[in-house]
């Protein structure tokens, strides 16, 4: 996700309307490259944060307060010295670029009024926060840039701000149609048009450009927009709206919910089912960043569980490859019972000391003779019992090494299962119930330390009503799965679960009623969207009455066996899941 700038040409104009003469209360600076601004105007309180990170370089309202540094950084000093007690007296956008600059007013140490500049540059890597007196004498700036880092620009205290290289773009909003025509017939074919957009003009990201050639295409009922008239029509239909500030913040959700990114308004390219109204462009973006920061720290707390699941699944593989090549080794063990045989019954045939022999396999229609080696050091007999022995050990490996290789294939079915489970975790208790769940089978080992361990709400179920009124349960785990199934669900209730696919056990409570078509539907889109199948197509679901679920004795957490099921095949949707009422 990136701010470019049609989307900060509204944010500028939002806060334009929230702050605009508000006072300046205080100023935190919790991260080396982010600043917060607490604003008061109009009786209400406000939360400015702006930040220069070369990951998610940003400015909006927030709602988030983070912990702050006891010895505040220089600049965050240099900004409380001239700006507390200050107003903000309106906010800018110079030529529709990634830029903002704050003007402020506020007294100096000898009472007089003044006013100061903060720029936030919004530019990836290149992102930065610059404070500068009126002149555009820069005071100081969160990431100072020397020669020896930029040869284009010097960012440091005492020399004059000048701008970033505009690399010689226009303004979208003061492009005619007739401009925006000769721009793509002048240009080469084989260049996207996209491309040409974002290339071209200041502040278009190139999800704006694609936009825009998508507008072209739906107007041309749904071709390939190649036609540069269709383009310019559709250029400058998009950039009216922009000019007259028809704005309508959008949060484009992608897969398990995950933020993708921020629009000024909705775009035909994404699904209308992913796209999310918000009243501002601040909520949009704290929502949009909470959430990421959120999901970052689950990866993080995550990622040694996964090391654990992970490599268990790789000794597992690795033992049944072991085990199957045992078995296939093995599974020459008949031909040892036919010497034998045949021995025993040609003992008066066969001399002692023979080193080879070539009888007839009786049980051959044809009676093929068979060639069969011989120790010379044993008598016939003893051959026969040697072949015998070999027989019955080659049988008891296949049997032990067969029984292996189903308890191995299981215990890699139920660790395909964690590793699912906790692929969509959404907090810190479902975390802390997977974990929980690999200590109880050894896996891994509690923490012996005197540490009193955190306490954290306990991880429940997926809770939803379907469209006809019927609770529909969702286990988040296997132990959740276990208690759902076999303690929760009464006989008559409904059991799904995907067909030979790790995945969550769902239950439709139904207090001895049939289910209706549309529950059913609903639920085996719940058993394949909360299964390792939710990006297939056509996933199949299992389903019966609870009764004919049982658990065998000696099974992992979540493995059970069923009997009397029908199956249906469903394609997931993300967006009948979000539809669906969560109780």
């Amino acid at each position: 996700m990136s701010l470019d700038g049609v989307l900060l040409n509204g944010l500028a104009g939002e806060l334009q309307i929230v702050l605009e003469n508000g006072r300046i209360d205080r100023i935190y600076q919790p991260e080396t490259d982010e600043i917060h601004i607490l604003i008061r105007n109009n009786g209400q309180n406000y939360r400015l944060l702006l930040s220069a990170s070369s990951s998610h370089p940003r400015i909006h309202l927030t709602r988030q307060d983070k912990t702050n540094p006891l010895s505040p950084p220089m600049f965050c000093m240099v900004l409380r010295k001239h700006l507390i007690g200050g107003r903000l007296l309106s906010i800018s956008q110079p030529g529709f670029d990634r830029i903002l600059i704050l003007h402020f007013e506020s007294l100096d140490e000898m009472g007089d009024w003044t006013r100061k500049k903060l720029i936030i540059e919004i530019m990836g890597r290149h992102s930065n926060i610059i404070f500068t007196n009126q002149d555009g004498k820069i005071l100081d700036s969160v990431k100072h840039v020397s020669k020896n880092i930029s040869r284009v620009r010097e960012v440091l205290p005492g020399k004059y701000y000048t701008d970033p290289p505009s690399h010689g773009k226009s303004d979208p909003r003061k492009a005619g149609r007739e401009q925006v025509l000769s721009l793509l017939t002048s240009q080469n074919h084989n260049v996207r048009p996209e491309r040409i957009l974002a290339d071209y003009f200041t502040g278009i990201s190139r999800t704006t450009a694609e936009e825009i050639c998508c507008m072209a295409a739906r107007e041309s009922g749904g071709q390939q927009a190649d036609c540069a008239e269709r383009i310019a029509s559709a250029f400058t239909d998009f950039f009216s709206k922009v000019r007259e500030g028809l704005f309508q913040p959008i949060l484009v959700l992608g897969e398990q919910n995950k933020p993708k990114d921020i629009l000024p308004f909705p775009y035909g390219i994404f699904p209308s089912g992913q796209m999310k109204s918000y009243p501002s462009f601040s909520d949009a973006l704290d929502d949009y960043f909470i959430t990421r920061d959120r999901m970052e720290r689950i990866q993080q707390r995550t990622s040694h569980l996964r090391k654990v699941i992970r490599n268990n699944m790789d000794r597992c593989t690795k033992k049944l490859a072991m085990e199957s090549a045992e078995i296939e080794k093995a599974q020459d063990s008949e031909v040892y019972r036919l010497y034998g045989e045949l021995i025993t019954s040609n003992l008066y045939r066969i001399s002692p000391g023979e080193r080879e022999v070539t009888l007839e396999n009786y049980h051959d229609p044809d009676g093929k003779r068979v060639r069969i080696p011989m120790d010379p050091a044993r008598s016939p007999s003893q051959n026969a019992q040697a072949y015998f022995k070999k027989y019955n050990k080659s049988r008891t490996v296949v049997a032990k090494q067969t029984k292996f290789r189903k308890e191995t294939r299981e215990e890699i079915t139920y660790l395909e299962s964690l590793a699912e489970h906790l692929s969509m975790c959404s907090d810190e208790a479902d975390i802390s119930a997977i974990r929980e769940e690999l200590i109880r089978e050894g896996y891994l080992r509690r923490n012996s330390g005197k540490k009193k361990p955190q306490r954290h709400e306990v991880s429940l179920p997926h809770h939803y009503l379907s469209s006809d009124g019927y609770e529909i349960f969702v286990g988040k785990n296997n132990m959740q799965n276990d208690h759902l199934t076999l303690k929760t669900a009464a006989e008559k209730d409904l059991w799904l679960h995907t067909k030979v696919i790790p995945g969550s056990h769902v239950i439709v409570k139904t207090a001895g009623r049939s289910v209706p078509d549309t529950t059913l539907q609903e639920a085996a889109n719940l058993a394949a969207y909360y299964s390792k199948g939710r990006t297939s197509a056509n996933v199949p679901v299992d389903y019966c009455p609870r009764k004919h679920v049982k658990k065998p004795g000696g099974a992992k957490p979540g493995m059970v066996i069923y009997e009397q099921y029908q199956t249906m095949y469903v394609t997931p949707s993300e967006e009948k899941v979000q539809r669906m009422k969560k109780l």
